[in-house]
């Protein structure tokens, strides 16, 4: 998220402005990864997503965050397992990367599926999009409830934030206001981005954790804890908290 980074894309979904990176020239990852994802499209949906939780999963993909996100690639398995105890979870990723480009993936209700989609990603410099991934958040809040069901939580991982605040908090409200809280997840120390992801967190109800650069074990607790919520909801992660999990306390006390 810094100022030099790098990332790539799954297919756009069909709410997610489809914003490429004009002037990025990449044929060949790009190429291959849209035929990876027009595969995994063909197969029809990931999973009868209708009674279980759903996690939006959003990453920067800036050059930057290669080392997180390579380890998020390993902690996402643990974010499917934990969840199965508060009765399974679908997710989507999404992801920016370069000045324009922001997309997102299927839902997927398989550690394995999500894998494959991360490691077919790679990163390029670039600015944050937090903005634009509010906004997918919402359009696939607003579709979920039409088919009657429910987005249980946004995850946002990130280290920077470039953006308009007054912008970035419009679109908080906007997610607010249907009842889908964003986990903000900082890595790192810079005071610009903590203040706009604590009012991204407050503004939706959510919960602001940072995690030191490099920390896996602290960044998959926090993950773990925000799908248990998602696919349970507050008993569920108040199951998590007496199995002595640190992360599900920070989420608790903020969510209260």
């Amino acid at each position: 998220m810094s100022k030099n980074r790098s990332g790539q894309t799954p297919a756009p979904s069909p709410g997610l402005a489809d914003a490429k990176a004009g002037g990025n020239s990449a044929p060949s990852p790009r190429a291959e990864l849209d035929a990876f994802l027009s595969q995994v499209n063909a197969l029809g949906p990931a999973v009868k997503v209708g009674g279980r939780g759903r996690l939006v999963f959003a990453l920067d993909a800036t050059m930057s965050r290669q080392p997180t996100w390579d380890r998020a690639c390993v902690l996402q398995a643990d974010m499917f397992r934990e969840a199965a105890v508060g009765g399974g979870l679908v997710i989507q990723l999404v992801y920016y990367r370069g000045l324009v480009e922001c997309r997102a993936s299927p839902w997927v209700s398989e550690p394995r599926r999500l894998g494959e989609l991360m490691s077919r990603i790679d990163f390029r410099g670039g600015q944050t999009q937090i903005v634009k991934v509010l906004a997918h958040a919402r359009r696939e809040s607003d579709k979920a409830k039409s088919g009657g069901a429910k987005i249980g939580a946004l995850v946002f991982v990130g280290d920077a934030m470039e953006e308009s605040l007054d912008a970035l908090c419009a679109g908080a409200g906007e997610l607010g206001l249907r009842g889908v809280p964003a986990f903000m997840f900082q890595e790192g120390y810079d005071p610009v981005c903590e203040q706009a992801f604590r009012e991204i967190a407050r503004l939706t109800r959510g919960a602001y954790c940072r995690f030191a650069p490099g920390a896996a074990r602290e960044l998959g607790e926090l993950l773990r804890a925000a799908a248990t919520y998602a696919a349970g909801g507050m008993k569920a992660l108040a199951d998590l908290q007496a199995k002595r999990s640190t992360a599900a306390v920070k989420l608790i006390e903020q969510l209260k």
